[in-house]
């Protein structure tokens, strides 16, 4: 199965933001910074597993483990709901995606666990022009 780790962040909320994605897939890591511009800090979470799910598509994966520190992006996409009307774009973005894979499997992680992307994200906010 493939791993993937997701994670947004940004400096100030609204602030520059950054999505950073870290994928381990049969043998190979892929690691990708996605500049965001102004965001909020869960928009820019959003934002992030948008962009790992993409490239999981565009690689033609079909079954992932994703795995997140943001517990109101994992409930969301788990539960299919969130309460905040502001994030349902986002939330109907990310299961768009998440019904094209054959299994997709979304986990909340401690932020200790989630480094790597979590450094990618941070590379990516100072990516933004």
């Amino acid at each position: 199965m493939i791993e993937v780790y997701v994670d947004g962040a940004s400096a100030g909320n609204p602030g520059p933001s950054g999505a950073g994605v870290f994928i381990k897939a049969e043998g190979s890591v892929i690691r990708s910074s996605l500049p965001l511009g102004t965001l909020t800090n869960h928009e820019a979470e959003f934002e992030a597993l948008i962009h790992a799910l993409t490239l999981c598509i565009d690689k033609q994966f079909r079954t992932i483990s994703v795995r997140t520190d943001s517990q109101l992006v994992s409930s969301a996409v788990d539960g299919r709901y969130v309460k905040n009307k502001g994030y349902q774009p986002y939330l109907i973005r990310c299961l768009a995606l998440v019904d094209q894979f054959d299994l997709c499997f979304i986990k909340w992680i401690p932020s200790s666990k989630n480094k790597m992307a979590d450094e990618l994200a941070r590379k990516a906010i100072k990516q933004n022009k």
